[in-house]
C-alpha cells in the first residue's frame, strides 16, 4: 500500500515543483570518502545532493574520470556523458583499464527535474591499491633474523635505512601487513593513524593488507623505516585452555613502498633479507593479558644513522601472498579521551581510577621517576558491592598493562598491540601521588560514521541509548565481537544478526560488515554450515570445549543470510548482495540436508541463549523455548530470505524451487509444533515472537497467536522472558499486532528482567545477562558476566522505527515512512545519515497540540502519518496543510493523516 502510493505520488510532485538548484553534497568511492588502496577494477561512486527548493531530485547525472583534475576535459579516461538516471548510488565506473597504484580523480553533476545541469562537484580522489597482490607484491615475507623466545614473546623490530636520489618525488605510496599486528615508522614518523593493523580476518583465508600515502614523510636523501610487530590474533591467545597460534606460531612482515619521481623514474623499497632485526620496549604483549612495555629500551629505531649493526639480518620465509587482499573496511582509531572522574582508595586500599564510562581502548599514563620504577595497570568494568575492584568475570584475561620507567623525566605510557574492556583501572607502584591529569582512557574502535541520533524526553531510555551505542562502540573492533573484555572477544555470529539493524541504525557500518561477511564465506564449511564465530577459531585440534561441535547452530550461522539481506535494504548494493548469495544458498541447503521431511531436530543448538531463567525455579518460570522449534523456524526465515534475495538477483529457478520448499517447512512447522487452537507449544514469549516475526502461522492464527503473547508478558508482570533470539523482535511483533501499549510498558518496565533494571543499577553500556549486577548488588556467576555485550541491545531498532518512527520502503531509503509513536513520552527526535543525505523526525507533545519536524533528503521521497482526524486540522509552518503546495495528501484512517512529501524540511502541527 504506502509503496503504491509513493511510486504515483512521485509523479505527481514533478508539476509541483518550482526551479530548485541541485548540488553535490557528498561524494564516495566504493562507501568510502576518497579511499586509498581499491583494488575493484570497476569501482562504484555514488553521491548525496542538497538543494534550496523542496522536491527535488535528480533526473540524469554526468561522471568524469582523470588522471588529475586539470585532465577532466582534455584527456579523461571515462566519460560518461549524460544519463538520464535518478540513480545516484552504487555506479559502476565505465572506463579504461584502471592501474594499481596510481591515483585518480573525479568529479559529477546532475540535472534535477526542470533540466537544469547543476555545477561540478569539487573533484573527489581514489587510489588504486594492488590489483593483483600475489604477483605484485615484489617484497619477500621476513621473519625475525634471531631465536625467539617462545615464552614471553617479545615485539620484534624490522628496520631498513635507504637512500633516494634527491629528485623531487611526486607519490609515495606503502604497502603492509603483517603475521601479527604492526606499527610503521617512516623518519621519525608513525605511518598512518590505524591500531592494531591489519586487523582481524581469516589470516589463513583473507590477510588484509593497507596502503598508505607517505609522500610527506620521506627526506629528500637519507630515510629509515622501522616495524615492530606484536603477535596479536594471528598467534597469541584466544578462545580457551591455552589456546595459541591458531594461524601459525610465526611474527612475519611484508611491506612495500613505491616511489615515483617527477621525471617519471621508480624506486621500490622491499622487505628482504637485507632488513636488520632486533628487539624493543615491548617486552610482552597479547590480546587478552595485556602488555609489558619497558621503555629503557626505548631507541631511535626508524632515524636515519641508529646504529643496527649487531643486529642481524632478516631471513626470507616461504609464506603464501595469495591470500594477501586489500583493506575495504575502515581502521580501528583512537576516538574519545576520558579523564579520570575520580581518583580514591577502596576499602581495600587499592588505588582506583573511574573515567565514569565503560569503554574500550586503553589507559595512556604519565609518570616520572627513577630508572626501572615499574607501574601496574589492571582493568575492570565494575566495582563489587563493597566498593572493591572486580575482576572474577574476566575469566583468565589478566587485561593487565605494565609500564617500566626510564628515568629520563615525566613520560607518556601506552601500550601499542593490545586493548581493554573497562570504567575502573588499579594502579599499582605510582611514584608519588596520581592527579587526574596524568592518568586517562583512550578509546578505541572501528571508525564507522556515526550515522543515528536518538534522544525523548525520559531520562531512563536515553541512557539506554547511550548504553546500546557504547556498546558497539566497545564491541566493533574489526569484527563484531561479544565482549572486548574476557578470554574471549570473538566474532559470535547470532549476536551480530541480532544487533545488525540497530548497527545500522547508529552507524555506517556497511563496510565493516562487508569484510566481516567475506570471511563468514571463507570460514564457511564445505557442506555449508557456518562456524559459530567469524574469524573461526575455535575448529583447532587442542582440546576445545567447540572441536567438534563448532558450526551450525540455528540463529547464529543465520548471519549468513539475515545480515546479507538487510544490509542489501539498508544501503542498496546488490553486487554485494549477489557476492554473498552462494554462501546465503550453502547454509539454507546445509539446512535442508539436516532435515527429514521439512523438520530440522537435529544437531547442537545454543537456543533462545540466556533467556528468562529464575534461581531454583520451582513454579516453571524459566522460558525455555524448545531449542529445536527454533531451527525450524530460522529453518523457514532463512529460506524466505533466500528468496527474496533470489528475486533480487533475478535467480527465477531458485525463486521457485525454494517457495516450493517454504511451503513445505512451513506446514511441517504447523504439524510439529502448533495446535489447531493456535497455541504453540513451548507457549513461551520466544515462540510466539519467532512464528509471528517469520510468518510461520496461517492469516487466521496469527492475531490470537499475538494476543497470547501479551497474556504471557501480562503473566511476567509486563516483563521480558526473551533470550537472545527472541529480544530483537519482540516488540516489533508487539507493534505489528496492535500491542505498542505492551510494547512501551516492557520498554518502560525497570525491574528484573528489562532493559532498563540495568540502567537502573548505574550501567553505561549494554549487560550480556539481565541481572548481571542483582539487586543486592551481588554478580550473576562470573563465568558467563559481561558488562559490555550489545546483543540485547537490539531494542535500539524498535525505538528508531517506532518512537522516531523511521521506516524503510525502498532499498537504501530512497523511499521511506515517518510514524512515531509517542506513548509516555512528550518529546522524542530521530536522525539518520544515509546515502542520500539526513532523514530527520523530530516531535513534541505541548498544550495539547502535537508538532513534527522533519527532514526528506533529495532524491528521495516519504510519507508521513499524523495523528489528526483531517487534515483541516494540520498546519505546515504557519499555512494551514490545503494552502502548501507540493504536499499530496494520500489519505486519513485510523486516526492518522497521511501525506506524501519529496525532499526538504518541514514543520507540522497538528491541533486539537
Amino acid at each position: 500500500m504506502i509503496r503504491n502510493i509513493l511510486i504515483f505520488a512521485a509523479v505527481l510532485l514533478v508539476s509541483s515543483t518550482s526551479t530548485a538548484q541541485v548540488s553535490i553534497e557528498k561524494m564516495w568511492v566504493d562507501n568510502r570518502v576518497n579511499p586509498m588502496g581499491i583494488t575493484q577494477e570497476q569501482p562504484k561512486f555514488s553521491w548525496s545532493l542538497s538543494s534550496d527548493q523542496r522536491n527535488s531530485f535528480q533526473s540524469a547525472y554526468e561522471i568524469q574520470v582523470a588522471g588529475s583534475p586539470k585532465q577532466f576535459n582534455r584527456s579523461a579516461l571515462w566519460q560518461s556523458g549524460r544519463i538520464n538516471s535518478d540513480q545516484s548510488l552504487h555506479i559502476s565506473y565505465g572506463g579504461q583499464p584502471l592501474k594499481s597504484g596510481v591515483k585518480y580523480y573525479w568529479r559529477v553533476r546532475v540535472w534535477g527535474q526542470e533540466n537544469k545541469a547543476s555545477e561540478w562537484s569539487a573533484p573527489a580522489f581514489w587510489q588504486m591499491g594492488l590489483i593483483q597482490p600475489e604477483k605484485e607484491f615484489q617484497a619477500k615475507w621476513i621473519i625475525p633474523g634471531f631465536e625467539e623466545d617462545t615464552d614471553t614473546r617479545p615485539s620484534p623490530i624490522f628496520r631498513k635505512e635507504f637512500e633516494l636520489s634527491g629528485k623531487k618525488v611526486t607519490q609515495a605510496t606503502a604497502y603492509i601487513t603483517a603475521h601479527g599486528i604492526y606499527e610503521a615508522h617512516l623518519n621519525g614518523n608513525r605511518i598512518g593513524d590505524a591500531y592494531l593493523t591489519p586487523g582481524w580476518t581469516s589470516y589463513n583465508k583473507r590477510l588484509q593488507y593497507q596502503t598508505y600515502d607517505i609522500t610527506e614523510l620521506l627526506n629528500k636523501e637519507k630515510n629509515a623505516l622501522s616495524v615492530s610487530l606484536g603477535s596479536g590474533w594471528y598467534r597469541g591467545y584466544l578462545a580457551w585452555r591455552d589456546a595459541k597460534n591458531h594461524y601459525g606460531e610465526d611474527i612475519a612482515l611484508l611491506l612495500q613502498v613505491d616511489i615515483t619521481f617527477s621525471d617519471g623514474s621508480t624506486q621500490s623499497i622491499q622487505t628482504d633479507k637485507s632488513w636488520k632485526t632486533g628487539l624493543g620496549p615491548v617486552i610482552f604483549s597479547e590480546i587478552y593479558d595485556g602488555e609489558t612495555y619497558d621503555s629503557r629500551k626505548e631507541q631511535a629505531f626508524s632515524q636515519t644513522g641508529f646504529n643496527d649493526k649487531n643486529w642481524p639480518n632478516a631471513k626470507e620465509a616461504d609464506f603464501s601472498k595469495s591470500v594477501v587482499v586489500t583493506t575495504i573496511n575502515e581502521p580501528i582509531r583512537r576516538q574519545e579521551v576520558f579523564r579520570a572522574k575520580s581518583i580514591f582508595t577502596t576499602p581495600k586500599g587499592e588505588l582506583i581510577a573511574d573515567f565514569g564510562q565503560n569503554l574500550v581502548g586503553f589507559v595512556q599514563l604519565k609518570a616520572s621517576g627513577s630508572a626501572g620504577t615499574k607501574i601496574e595497570i589492571y582493568h575492570a568494568e565494575v566495582l563489587d558491592k563493597n566498593g572493591n575492584f572486580y575482576i572474577d568475570n574476566l575469566r583468565e584475561a589478566k587485561q593487565k598493562t605494565t609500564y617500566i620507567l626510564n628515568g629520563q623525566g615525566k613520560q607518556t605510557l601506552e601500550p601499542h598491540f593490545t586493548f581493554q574492556g573497562f570504567r575502573y583501572a588499579k594502579v599499582v607502584g605510582y611514584p608519588g601521588t596520581l592527579k587526574a591529569e596524568d592518568i586517562q582512557a583512550v578509546v578505541l574502535h572501528s571508525d564507522v560514521e556515526q550515522s543515528g541520533h536518538f534522544s525523548t524526553s525520559d531520562a531512563l531510555l536515553n541512557q539506554l541509548q547511550h548504553n546500546i551505542q557504547w556498546s558497539q562502540k566497545g564491541n566493533f573492533l574489526d569484527v563484531p565481537t561479544d565482549c572486548p573484555q574476557r578470554d574471549e572477544r570473538m566474532g559470535w555470529t547470532g549476536d551480530a544478526q541480532a544487533f545488525f539493524r540497530t548497527a545500522a541504525f547508529n552507524s555506517n557500518v556497511n563496510n565493516f560488515f562487508v569484510k566481516w561477511l567475506k570471511d563468514l564465506a571463507a570460514d564457511q564449511y564445505e557442506n555449508g554450515s557456518v562456524p559459530f564465530v567469524i574469524p573461526n577459531i575455535l575448529d583447532y585440534d587442542n582440546g576445545s570445549i567447540l572441536r567438534d561441535n563448532s558450526a551450525g547452530s540455528a540463529g547464529w550461522a543465520d548471519a549468513a543470510t539475515i545480515i546479507p539481506w538487510e544490509r542489501y535494504l539498508i544501503y542498496g548494493d546488490e553486487d554485494i548482495l549477489r557476492e554473498q548469495y552462494p554462501s546465503m544458498k550453502a547454509w539454507v541447503e546445509y539446512m535442508y540436508d539436516q532435515s527429514e521431511n521439512y523438520v530440522w531436530n537435529t544437531g547442537f543448538h545454543f537456543g533462545d541463549w540466556l533467556f528468562y531463567s529464575p534461581d531454583d525455579d520451582r513454579m516453571g518460570k524459566a522460558a525455555v523455548t524448545d531449542k529445536y522449534y527454533i531451527t525450524q523456524c530460522f529453518f523457514a526465515y532463512s529460506t524466505q530470505l533466500l528468496i527474496e534475495a533470489a528475486k533480487v538477483l533475478g535467480y527465477e529457478q531458485d525463486v521457485q524451487l525454494y517457495n516450493e520448499r517454504l511451503v513445505k517447512i512451513k506446514d511441517a512447522f504447523l504439524n510439529e509444533y502448533v495446535s489447531p487452537a493456535g497455541r504453540i507449544g513451548p507457549n513461551t514469549q520466544t515462540a510466539y515472537v519467532l512464528a509471528l516475526q517469520f510468518n510461520l502461522l496461517p492469516e487466521h492464527l496469527r492475531q490470537q497467536a499475538a494476543d497470547r503473547l501479551v497474556k504471557n508478558v501480562i503473566d511476567y508482570e509486563y516483563h521480558l522472558s526473551t533470550g537472545f533470539l527472541g529480544t530483537p523482535y519482540l516488540c516489533h511483533v508487539l507493534s505489528r499486532y496492535g500491542h505498542d501499549s505492551i510494547a512501551f510498558k516492557l520498554l518502560n518496565q525497570t525491574t528484573f528482567p528489562s532493559w532498563l533494571y540495568p540502567v537502573t543499577m548505574g550501567a553505561t553500556t549494554i549487560w550480556e545477562r539481565w541481572d548481571g549486577i542483582k539487586p543486592d548488588s551481588s554478580f550473576q556467576t562470573p563465568a558467563m558476566n559481561s558488562f559490555n555485550h550489545y546483543a540485547y541491545g537490539a531494542i535500539g531498532d524498535w525505538m528508531y522505527r517506532n518512537i522516531a518512527g523511521i521506516n524503510l520502503v525502498k532499498p537504501a531509503y530512497k523511499e521511506f515512512y515517518i510514524k512515531p509513536k509517542t506513548e509516555g513520552l512528550s518529546y522524542a527526535e530521530g536522525t539518520l545519515n544515509t546515502y542520500y543525505g539526513l532523514i530527520k523526525s523530530s516531535w513534541k507533545k505541548e498544550n495539547g497540540q502535537f508538532k513534527l519536524e522533519v527532514r526528506i533528503p533529495v532524491n528521495t521521497t516519504a510519507i508521513v502519518f499524523l495523528p489528526a482526524r483531517s487534515s483541516d486540522d494540520i498546519f505546515e509552518g504557519e499555512e494551514k496543510l490545503d494552502a502548501v503546495k507540493g504536499i499530496k495528501l494520500v489519505n486519513t484512517e485510523n486516526g492518522h493523516v497521511q501525506l506524501q512529501l519529496g525532499s526538504g524540511e518541514y514543520q507540522f502541527l497538528v491541533r486539537e
